[in-house]
């Protein structure tokens, strides 16, 4: 048995291009382009890639991207003052300040300052507390693209026992609610779980997310599994000097056992920008009046 491979990679290509035939017709009704803001400050390498990436695929997507970058001596006010001026801005449909903040800043605070309907990342409490109670808000990239990519593999996940690896509230949490308004049983492992190879055997769902390298055996999972990668984690290669990037699941090993999983790289993380862009559209929607049909992103 080897498990199928999911490519995360190909479905992303076909949201982004979902995405854009909606920007179009967005723009065609509202006589204008749906916007996303992003804000950088200070020079994280990884960072500054990833807001790259974020404004190249924004543009893409038929949609306007609008870039705020500050060194990372900027003020906590400044900043704030910025994100007040971006949740009147009506060009603006999505804002996103991108993680981690220098640290003389409060990010709670900086992301409280978001206006819920724009909080494409959907970090704010608010868009936490409507996904807690089923309301329509804004869910956080990555999960939600987790989502999609095992209904796109599973059909149903009603009656499915689901196992979730990691307890943040960017990944774990919101995968969590996910998976209960899909009807499946759920178990939050973490690090003070006992005998977590035992809680995650029994999944028939599993969602590392706790950026450890390789920590979940093929031994963990039970046969036929659907295992869903988040982990990133760069490791050194067999090559001297070399790295080379890994999940939270040894994947090699995993094939002989899973029914399918996602590989690192080219799994969750094609997922977690094309997610922005359909939340950003789906924010241009809500916030000029217009409908947008159930399901069609």
């Amino acid at each position: 048995m080897s498990a199928d491979i999911i490519d995360g990679k190909a479905f992303a290509a076909t949201l982004r291009a979902r995405v854009a035939g909606l920007a179009r017709a967005f723009e065609d009704a509202a006589g204008r382009k749906a916007g996303l803001a992003v804000v950088l400050v200070g020079e994280d390498p990884a960072s500054q890639v990833y807001v790259r990436s974020k404004g190249k695929q924004t543009i893409e997507a038929g949609m306007a991207s609008f870039e705020h970058r500050f060194p990372a001596e900027t003020a906590e006010a400044d900043l704030l003052a910025l994100v007040e001026s971006l949740n009147v801005d009506s060009a603006v449909d999505g804002i996103l300040v991108q993680l981690p903040l220098p640290a003389h800043m409060d990010e709670q605070k900086v992301i409280s300052a978001i206006s819920p309907d724009k909080d494409v990342d959907g970090f704010h409490v608010i868009n936490a507390g409507r996904l807690a109670v089923g309301q329509p808000g804004f869910v956080p990239c990555t999960p939600l693209g987790c989502l999609m990519l095992l209904k796109d593999k599973l059909g149903s996940l009603s009656g499915l026992n689901a196992v979730i690896i990691g307890r943040s509230n960017i990944v774990g949490k919101p995968m969590a609610q996910l998976l209960l308004g899909e009807s499946c049983t759920v178990t939050i492992a973490h690090s003070r779980t006992r005998d977590m190879p035992e809680v995650v055997r029994r999944a028939d769902i599993v969602v590392a997310a706790v950026g450890r390298a390789e920590m979940v055996k093929a031994d963990w999972l039970k046969p036929g599994a659907c295992v869903i990668d988040v982990g990133i984690n760069r490791v050194a290669a067999a090559e001297e000097g070399k790295t080379r990037l890994v999940g939270d699941v040894d994947f090699a090993g995993a094939l002989d056992v899973a029914g399918s999983i996602t590989p690192v790289p080219g799994g969750v993380g094609p997922m977690t920008i094309a997610v922005l862009l359909r939340n950003a559209l789906v924010a241009a929607y809500r916030n000029a009046g217009l409908q947008l049909a159930d399901g069609a992103i």
